[in-house]
């Protein structure tokens, strides 16, 4: 299959977005949902905390029998019951009277601030108090946290520690996420071999195994790999297996503009073909289509044209298939290096970003794994910028982005 013309980039993802996937909905125990996708909005089932408490270790007291005391004047009020952190005290404070409480404990009835113990002196059943305290010091109130009925997750809402704890606090053991997307990796080549092989005449060690599967798992989703030799009638069974079990196909290799390679053609005979071919470097042989419904993306066989293409188009078609709005970070910096570039195409260059400057990593080749040991980041050059010189400003993609 030939292709006539390259599609720049912002068509690219027009085409994603206009035939985007999302994956359904599952319920999962909450201690599991690190990481997932919420798909409900939450809102609380009751008030945190459910009770006024001890936001400090010291006394419940009623402030206005300190309003006096001083260092030099001290206050004495007498202990007549202690509360820790899970139980209750059923007594009753009055006017010169304290209850010592631990933090997280119920504030008791009649108290309305609690002293911290170490403007205290205890003496047998009673307490000096060095300096006044206001009402409602060092309580934390009812419903101070979240409210019964308030909204605490919106839909599309990574679950990170803080999300996790504030739905905890809500009366949640369980919620509802989008699934993880199922990907197939297949990867295509007669001349692949594992590693701790030694490569013989014409083989080479399948490094995209391993680089693809770790770019799927940092997507989110939930990737299986397998090798296909380039056989049509084999990688066709294949394709055709992984769209009955998964939700998404990545390939690699076969996607060159040449007669010999296969995967874009077994695409095209078994679904549809969105678009062949992107104006970007590396990785202008990029593939997008459909069969069944599910989306496939085909990816080049050199290492960093792949990794590229993942990252540009694979990883916002996966997030977005969980419902996360995902939108590739760009940020400022300026270019060390004059790196030229050419009207009409996308540049996504390797490079090594700090605060301040982006310096493009000289190694280069879509096949040079080690370029991308080196880079952090990428620095874009749009299709109508013919380069960038040293010293001006540059868009950069940092590789941290990509961290959600």
């Amino acid at each position: 299959m030939f292709i006539s013309e390259l599609l720049p980039v912002k068509e690219a993802f027009k085409l994603l977005d206009e035939n985007q996937k999302l994956t359904s909905e599952e319920t999962i125990d909450l201690i599991n949902a690190h990481g997932r996708v919420n798909s409900r909005r939450l809102t609380s089932k009751l008030d945190s905390p459910p009770f006024d408490k001890a936001a400090m270790d010291g006394y419940a007291i009623k402030a206005e029998d300190t309003f006096q005391a001083r260092a030099d004047n001290p206050i004495k009020l007498k202990v007549i019951d202690a509360i820790s952190a899970g139980n209750v005290s059923n007594v009753k404070v009055r006017n010169g009277e304290a209850i010592k409480i631990a933090t997280g404990a119920p504030i008791p009835e009649g108290a309305d601030a609690v002293i911290m113990e170490e403007y205290t002196n205890q003496e047998g059943n009673e307490i000096e108090v060095l300096q006044p305290t206001s009402p409602g010091e060092n309580i934390a109130p009812k419903g101070e946290d979240i409210k019964a009925g308030e909204t605490i997750l919106e839909p599309g809402t990574v679950m990170r520690p803080q999300e996790l704890a504030i739905t905890a606090s809500a009366g949640y053991n369980t919620i509802k996420v989008y699934k993880k997307p199922r990907v197939k990796i297949i990867i295509t080549g007669d001349e692949l071999i594992e590693p701790g092989t030694k490569p013989g005449p014409g083989k080479i060690i399948n490094s995209n195994k391993y680089s693809l599967k770790a770019l799927v798992e940092s997507a989110k989703a939930s990737p299986t790999v397998e090798h296909s030799p380039d056989n049509p009638k084999i990688l066709k069974e294949k394709i055709e297996e992984a769209i009955r079990g998964y939700d998404m196909i990545i390939t690699t290799g076969g996607t060159a503009i040449s007669k010999g390679d296969i995967v874009v053609d077994t695409v095209d005979k078994l679904g549809q073909i969105i678009f062949h071919g992107v104006a970007i470097r590396p990785g202008k042989p990029l593939a997008f289509g459909l069969i069944e419904d599910k989306p496939v993306f085909m990816l080049s066989g050199y290492p960093v044209a792949a990794m590229v293409q993942f990252d540009i188009f694979v990883r916002y078609y996966l997030l977005r298939m969980q419902n996360i709005n995902y939108e590739h970070e760009l940020v400022e910096r300026i270019c060390q290096r004059k790196t030229p570039s050419r009207l009409g195409r996308t540049d996504y260059i390797r490079a090594f970003t700090d605060d301040k400057i982006a310096e493009s990593i000289l190694i280069s080749g879509s096949g040079v794994i080690k370029s991308m040991v080196k880079s952090n980041s990428y620095i874009v050059i749009e299709e109508n910028t013919e380069g960038i010189d040293k010293n001006s400003k540059c868009n950069v993609i940092l590789f941290d982005s990509f961290k959600i």
